[in-house]
């Protein structure tokens, strides 16, 4: 992702919270429980609650391809099921050559059902390289999302 899109900006890692660190270090272990046999591709989110609590998911793969969940859904409908349903942030990480993995349209949508336009959803990218980040908001990535 380029920094010049216009949609985020790259900063370093250490340059955050101690609770984004937090965040991101979570998805980070999240992502290694990925069930990826056919693809190899881990993913891990987690996502911050408006009390805090964290939820994280991983990616899970079917051989029906379109049976698999990806880690963000996973994180979401995990805080949803234990009754949370406002969330602040989230974090993101995929192995993908250092590159940052945004969610997928599908992902998207989901995270704008959840967002509050007033209170705009913080999206971390966070790149395995250990050093940077790469920050957005849900508004930002579905300027455009879906209504009825």
């Amino acid at each position: 992702m380029d920094s010049n899109r216009g949609i985020g900006q790259i900063v370093l890692l250490d340059e955050l919270s101690s609770d984004d660190q937090l965040l991101i270090s979570t998805c980070t272990l999240a992502r290694e429980k990925a069930y990826v046999p056919y693809s190899k591709f881990k993913v891990g989110a987690a996502v911050r609650c408006v009390n805090d609590n964290i939820f994280s998911g991983c990616n899970v793969e079917n051989v029906s391809t379109s049976l698999g969940v990806c880690a963000e859904r996973t994180a979401i409908v995990k805080a949803v099921s234990e009754g949370h349903k406002e969330f602040t942030k989230i974090a993101i990480s995929g192995l993908n050559n250092n590159q940052f993995v945004p969610p997928c349209g599908s992902c998207r949508q989901v995270l704008t059902e959840f967002n509050d336009p007033n209170n705009d959803m913080t999206v971390y990218l966070y790149q395995p390289n250990g050093i940077h980040v790469f920050v957005t908001s849900v508004t930002k990535l579905l300027p455009l999302d879906f209504k009825i």
